[in-house]
């Protein structure tokens, strides 16, 4: 999707704030967002558009559920925003049938400010945006469906899988300025760069039934998933000419949750139909988290309570990344490329650390890393508008992890340690069809697997395969 610049706004204006006008600011100040506002013009605006918007807030939402069969997975989640794992996992050990939330987007309800400012094209904007799970009524929560499975084995766990997403009253929080001259400047709890980087470059924009890098934030995250959004973050983006994109944003050291000092920076263009954008980021002290286990439950420490403690390995992340997008006519090809490194922490954790959501790290690992760890990441796919409102997708997406164990498994290349080299693979088609401007239907499936290092402790199996099909409703 083209970025579209940020209406000039009048200053004496008063009247109601368009769909169009929220969906161009959105395109500055979030991609993510943009990206799955209607694509409402001001030649189709009705009278039902403009009820959503009173004195410039604005009332957005989404409503994403379905059905999915997982060939090999474990029982779903009420709490983690996609229900199932997707992809395989090491407790991927049955078949599973069952409404799963979120497939192509994640359902959320929020409203959002734009307000012009007796000033040029100067606007304040904000955001307040809550996730939820509508086969289940509950506010979405990664972290809780980890603790629910503390002293489970792979064998008794259900689905259970780390996010940004824990609980939180709001996953989107921000406010700040923008203009169409300057860009977009905001402070809040946020989505990272890299974020909205893969919800315009994967070829599925960021599905969590459909595609990796959407399933998985590991890789919006620069490393982990925890920091796929951020608190206490600046964030400016600039779109300049219609052609250059720039990107700035960091996040303050010193606050709870996700990780310490972070920063991100971005510097794109696009023309003639082809966008491509660079990216760079950093993350100190960033959290990994995972229930804990049997022998954990039984020495938790007094004070901690077995319903808001989890386990967290600590680590120093890098990370460089291409992503590029070409359209001709009905066609739209997308390729990315990111490149991770994990060390061990400069400034090391903890335990009693107050993760996001007010999770407690009651052990923590900041020696995972005596070497580090890199991982390639890598995708490609292509969107085909075979007729008006219906897109077909086909994506591939992967990763290479070298081999960082030491001592006597220096170098391997086997299942044998988790630290020796391996690759996770995925290829996954889907259709989807718009019937209205606000509800559409989908139907696809991904297929993933493991070998070698990354597939050590996947004692059950392997491979997953998750046929799916669901309802999207926007409003």
């Amino acid at each position: 999707m083209k970025p579209t610049s940020l209406p000039l706004l009048s200053r004496n204006s008063a009247r109601p704030l368009t769909w169009a006008a929220l969906a161009a600011l959105s395109a500055v100040a979030g991609p993510a967002l943009a990206q799955t506002l209607p694509p409402v013009t001001p030649a189709t605006q009705s009278a039902e558009d403009l009820g959503l918007t009173w004195h410039g807030i604005t009332l957005y939402g989404i409503i994403d559920v379905g059905l999915q069969y997982e060939t090999h997975g474990a029982p779903f989640s009420d709490y983690h925003p996609a229900g199932s794992a997707n992809i395989v996992q090491k407790n991927s050990r049955q078949s599973v049938f069952g409404a799963t939330p979120s497939n192509l987007s994640q359902s959320r309800v929020g409203i959002q400010a734009l307000e012009p400012l007796a000033m040029g094209d100067w606007a304040f904007v904000g955001r307040l945006e809550t996730f939820f799970n509508p086969q289940s009524g509950n506010i979405s929560d990664a972290l809780k469906s980890q603790t629910l499975n503390n002293g489970k084995s792979a064998a008794t766990s259900g689905t259970n899988l780390d996010s940004s997403v824990a609980g939180q009253a709001f996953q989107t929080s921000y406010a700040g300025v923008a203009s169409k001259t300057f860009g977009t400047l905001t402070f809040g709890r946020q989505l990272t760069l890299l974020g909205d980087g893969i919800n315009k470059y994967d070829p599925n924009y960021g599905s969590q039934a459909f595609s990796l890098i959407g399933m998985s934030g590991t890789y919006a995250g620069g490393g982990d998933t925890e920091d796929k959004r951020v608190d206490s973050s600046l964030k400016y983006n600039g779109v300049f000419g219609d052609i250059v994109h720039v990107g700035l944003m960091y996040k303050f050291n010193g606050s709870n949750g996700g990780s310490n000092t972070a920063y991100q920076a971005q510097l794109g263009a696009e023309f003639a139909g082809l966008s491509v954008d660079g990216y760079y980021a950093k993350a100190k002290s960033a959290i990994s988290v995972s229930s804990l286990s049997a022998a954990q439950v039984g020495t938790l420490p007094v004070g901690y309570s077995i319903t808001n403690s989890l386990s967290g390995t600590i680590s120093d992340n890098t990370s460089y990344s291409l992503m590029a997008l070409y359209k001709l006519d009905a066609l739209k090809f997308f390729a990315g490329y990111e490149n991770i490194k994990y060390q061990n922490p400069s400034q090391p954790l903890e335990a009693g650390f107050v993760d996001i959501g007010g999770y407690v790290l009651a052990y923590v690992n900041n020696d995972a890393y005596a070497k580090a760890k890199i991982l390639n990441v890598y995708w490609a796919g292509v969107r085909y508008t075979v007729i008006p409102h219906l897109d077909l997708t086909a994506a591939y997406y992967g990763y290479h992890q070298n081999s960082y164990a030491g001592g006597a498994n220096a170098g391997c290349t086997t299942n044998q340690n988790g630290a020796c080299s391996g690759n996770f693979d995925s290829f996954s088609f889907d259709a989807d069809y718009q019937v209205t401007r606000r509800f559409d239907v989908y139907a696809g499936a991904m297929y993933s697997g493991v070998k070698n290092g990354v597939a050590n402790g996947y004692d059950f199996n392997t491979t997953n395969i998750n046929p799916t099909i669901g309802v999207r409703f926007k409003f």
